[in-house]
């Protein structure tokens, strides 16, 4: 028998994630079901299972997919130079949540995987130390910010971090809950609690 490629695996894994994906976002974890997501797959029983034994595997996939990309966003923005104002980091990071925000976008499954977090020993360390790498990040920086001026030496960068951090949570759950406020509103609200001008990407 002809060997499975590696593309023709990753391809086949990706069309099961997705049909998890769309459960998920139906019907949301408990109430969906692995013959749920084999029906959405339209693969056999055996083929779901060779790639995810069970639903808690699916969940992760799916959570690591859903914060990919804000990871990837942060780390270019660590690496900016010369470094962008904190308001523009901000802008940057909210920009891209934007993206994450319709019907099946990633922020909906993020909002599900905390609250499957609170019963999931694995799944709850796997977003602790997913959400402490962001919060680094923020701490990075801030740290930036100290070297340029923009912040004040003596400030705590952990903790100037930890909240600039939760800015973008504060934002997008308004978002996901209300509909408001759009990005250039919040900005301009942190802009004037930082005493800085906002800049739109």
């Amino acid at each position: 028998m002809p060997r499975v490629s590696e593309e023709h695996r990753t391809a086949r894994r990706q069309q099961i994630v997705e049909a998890a994906r769309r459960c998920f976002l139906r019907e949301g974890f408990h109430r969906t079901s692995m013959q749920d997501v084999i029906a959405e797959a339209q693969l056999s029983v055996g083929a779901v299972y060779r790639y995810f034994p069970s639903k808690t595997d699916l969940i992760n996939a799916i959570a690591e997919q859903a914060i990919g990309g804000a990871g990837q966003v942060l780390t270019e923005l660590t690496r900016q130079d010369p470094p962008l104002p904190l308001l523009a980091v901000l802008d940057r990071v909210l920009a891209y949540i934007e993206t994450q925000l319709d019907e099946d976008g990633a922020l909906r499954i993020a909002i599900q995987v905390w609250g499957e977090s609170q019963r999931d020993p694995a799944l709850a360390a796997f977003v602790a130390e997913t959400y402490t790498g962001f919060r680094e990040h923020f701490t990075a920086l801030v740290r930036r910010a100290q070297r340029s001026g923009e912040l004040p030496t003596d400030a705590d960068p952990e903790a100037t971090g930890a909240a600039l951090f939760g800015l973008v949570p504060g934002w997008f759950i308004q978002r996901l809950l209300t509909g408001v406020p759009d990005r250039a509103t919040y900005l301009a609200g942190v802009g004037a609690l930082l005493g800085a001008t906002p800049r739109s990407s």
